[in-house]
């Protein structure tokens, strides 16, 4: 690896410097899409009155949408989907199918559109297909744990092994976890690969892209992926040409970008946080590049988050994750194999867990009808024996959901669920409090985290397997969005997540009955909010 001169380095500090004067918007696109979705809307609003309330045909179209109404209620009821997510809709369309039909068909099912869904399906085929030739079948025959069975369920869904091998390192803050990205692509002599929900300009990113240039001055590659959505508000408009126009050993590309229209592949966001350097170091977690996630900037208070560090050969997942993505949306596609790292015969498909380890990355798409992240989740809540503890900055629950968190308290479980005390979104923030009541009557604990916001995803249970990764408990993040984490199996990061959520809950406030006490028009109102719960 070649050293940089001085000039270079002195002329990548200037160039990152200068990116203040870029990131200073021309225009407020997040207002500007606002604006225009809300013309959309009262425009739609005004149409179904003149045509439908208020013309000589109104009569005929009337019943003509409660025609198609009925259809589609019909539909939904013969449809296998969750209870509450069904009535919610159903109720929809009955009280205002003008409206609520339409609304199903753009977001009902969380999938995306066909042209979304044939890309990404080719390139999985084919990267699932170079990943079986590169390192051979990983099937499994014998199940005969419950950590070999959530392996089973991975393998046949989401197409990831386990790994017998390796080390995971949690950090329970994005400041401590910082220095140790840093360093990591610092040591980068190949590639390294970015693919974040949310990129904003400040302490965090500046730093973060002063090494990327250096790397990319020194030959190393650079593939960098961020959610155009996430970003509308943190990056100006075409940052990712002005990002390859910097060196042309960095490419960048922005996933699903944003239109203002009520369009179906809008309601799919990539919200992953994948940092992988050579094939050697992959990062994930809750922590998306923002100075609000290592407290140089403060944000509804403390913003509490986590994230893990993962070696070895489970890192080949996370190559294989990021390329999904990339080579379906991408002109200019990469060969899966030449960035993935070489890995011993035998560590890889850790079946018998001799030595009692086990790291098992994945991801979650809306792909699919399979929601792998929900399904880990309640795997892990329907087998604990002596305690669950969560961290979601949303919960927002099923049927499924909530019913498996109070069977777990029903018979002893110890089942603790931290949620934020400073709110990021109102709404979504009472639609979190509005499960209290239910869940604290059945035993279990609610924290709120009295410091802030947190922002951490993760369940740890019984001192043996433990979930860090990017999937709230909402039905956002399990339906709709492209999602990742990793289950981790013996480690010590295991009773690391563990001893983050003891200090969590000591400086958390413990919720009664009595913090869940609403007057009747509240209760109304909340009534009324979960209805749309599916939109949040």
């Amino acid at each position: 690896m070649k050293r940089l001169s001085e000039r270079k380095k002195r002329r990548i500090e200037r160039t990152v410097a200068n990116d203040r004067s870029y990131k200073l918007y021309l225009y407020n696109r997040f207002f500007i899409f606002m604006l225009l979705v809300l013309g959309q809307l009262v425009g739609f609003i005004l149409l179904a009155y003149l045509f439908v309330y208020n013309s000589a045909a109104g009569v005929l179209l009337q019943i003509l949408v409660s025609i198609i109404a009925l259809i589609a209620v019909l539909y939904l009821i013969n449809c296998n989907d969750r209870p509450s997510i069904k009535l919610n809709w159903i109720l929809m369309m009955l009280i205002v199918p003008i409206v609520g039909v339409p609304m199903y068909l753009l977001y009902g099912e969380g999938r995306p559109t066909r042209w979304m869904r044939s890309k990404m399906d080719k390139v999985c085929r084919e990267n699932d297909a170079h990943f079986i030739d590169f390192y051979g079948e990983y099937t499994l025959t014998d199940v005969e744990t419950r950590e070999q069975s959530i392996v089973h369920f991975l393998t046949k869904y989401a197409q990831y092994p386990a790994y017998g091998e390796g080390d995971v390192t949690y950090y329970k803050s994005g400041e401590d976890m910082f220095p140790a990205m840093k360093k990591a692509l610092q040591s980068a002599e190949k590639f390294i690969l970015l693919d974040y929900f949310i990129i904003a300009h400040g302490k965090m990113w500046n730093e973060i892209l002063t090494i990327l240039l250096q790397k990319a001055e020194q030959g190393v590659q650079i593939r960098i992926i961020y959610d155009d959505f996430g970003c509308m508000v943190t990056l100006p408009p075409r940052y990712d040409r002005y990002l390859e126009g910097l060196h042309k050993n960095i490419r960048c590309m922005t996933f699903n970008n944003v239109i203002p229209l009520f369009a179906v592949h809008m309601n799919n966001r990539d919200h992953r946080k994948i940092m992988v350097i050579d094939g050697k170091v992959a990062f994930t977690g809750g922590i998306n590049i923002a100075d609000e996630y290592i407290a140089e900037k403060v944000r509804y208070g403390y913003w509490k988050d986590s994230g893990v560090r993962i070696e070895g050969p489970a890192v080949a997942s996370f190559v294989k994750m990021f390329f999904n993505i990339w080579n379906a949306f991408r002109k200019d596609k990469e060969e899966l194999k030449d960035y993935l790292p070489p890995i011993k015969e035998g560590i890889m498909y850790a079946l018998k867990f001799d030595k009692g380890k086990m790291i098992a990355p994945y991801d979650d798409s809306p792909l699919d009808k399979v929601s792998v992240g929900e399904s880990v989740y309640l795997d892990v809540i329907q087998r604990a024996s002596r305690y669950v503890y969560i961290f979601t900055p949303y919960l927002v629950l099923d049927d499924y959901m909530r019913a498996a968190l109070v069977q777990a308290a029903s018979r002893g479980v110890d089942v603790r669920i931290v949620t934020p005390g400073i709110p990021d979104k109102k709404m979504t923030f009472r639609l979190t409090r509005a499960n209290y009541a239910v869940l604290i009557e059945k035993g279990i604990k609610i924290y709120e985290y009295t410091p802030g916001f947190i922002h951490a995803k993760s369940i740890v249970s019984d001192d043996t397997c433990a979930v860090v990764g990017t999937i709230n408990f909402d039905y956002r993040s399990l339906y709709h969005h492209f999602e990742n984490a990793v289950y981790i199996v013996g480690q010590e990061a295991v009773l690391d997540v563990k001893r983050d959520c003891e200090e969590t809950f000591a400086v958390s406030k413990l919720c009664t009955k009595k913090d869940t006490r609403r007057t009747i028009v509240g209760k109304l109102f909340d009534a009324l909010l979960r209805v749309f719960e599916t939109l949040f």
